[in-house]
């Protein structure tokens, strides 16, 4: 065991230092994981602990790796296109602006909803997202600029911009949509679709399909294991 948490702990700093540099930032998003990680397998590895305590620690790795390759098989089974007949609405769920600048994940997003809508032209459109630290305009507001650069009509596009997270952006989209009956596509980053199915869900949506943008290749692993977190919170708050 010791050589599995010297090895682990070297190669979660090694990712970390990868991210800081491709990022040019300390602290990209949850990054900061893979350092924390990183120090706590280390110190266990450099650690004298005594034999009947590195066989409890390998029991509880296995039990945890268990449960980390079960959600992600969730995950990357959910990152398959669900558009089998045409939306009436597309929701695409915010992220975060620098300032005024789309970063990569949205501009995605974005991309995605563009190439959805030359083959459906006819589809209304929600952009949803708040304004948060560090951002000088509402997410909706920089989604709804893009857009209309590339040619989607104004009177097409429609603003939520209150929510602060995935669930409010599903929950305040709702005023503008009849969760029911209409067919509405999710628009949002291939590792984040399934979360966002299962929150719709929750909120009420009927007839949901999944339209999965890329990712950073570069991010997509702290992407994944973010996400494993936030799919176990999600499974929780529906057992509630």
């Amino acid at each position: 065991m010791k050589y599995y948490f010297l090895i682990a702990g070297s190669l979660c700093i090694l990712y970390y230092m990868i991210l800081v540099i491709y990022s040019r930032r300390l602290r990209s998003t949850f990054a900061a994981f893979w350092l924390v990680s990183g120090g706590v397998h280390l110190v266990l590895g450099c650690a004298p602990l005594p034999v009947y305590l590195y066989a409890v620690l390998r029991w509880l790795c296995l039990v945890c790796w268990g449960a980390f390759l079960f959600v992600e098989v969730k995950i990357v089974g959910g990152m398959r296109t669900g558009v089998d007949a045409q939306a009436n609405w597309i929701i695409i769920l915010g992220a975060q602006v620098r300032g005024t600048y789309i970063t990569s994940s949205l501009r995605r997003r974005l991309d995605a909803a563009l190439c959805y809508l030359q083959h459906s032209p006819e589809t209304k459109v929600i952009v949803s997202g708040g304004q948060g630290p560090g951002e000088e305009i509402s997410e909706a507001d920089a989604m709804a600029g893009y857009l209309e650069e590339h040619g989607i009509p104004k009177k097409q596009i429609f603003r939520e911009n209150r929510s602060a997270s995935t669930r409010e952006n599903l929950r305040f989209s709702r005023e503008y949509v009849d969760v029911e009956h209409d067919r509405i596509g999710i628009v949002t980053n291939d590792f984040h679709i399934y979360r966002s199915s299962i929150i719709a869900r929750q909120e009420g949506y009927r007839k949901i399909c999944r339209i999965p943008a890329d990712s950073d290749p570069v991010f997509r692993l702290n992407y994944m294991v973010r996400e494993f977190f936030g799919v176990i919170y999600v499974w929780i708050m529906e057992k509630k």
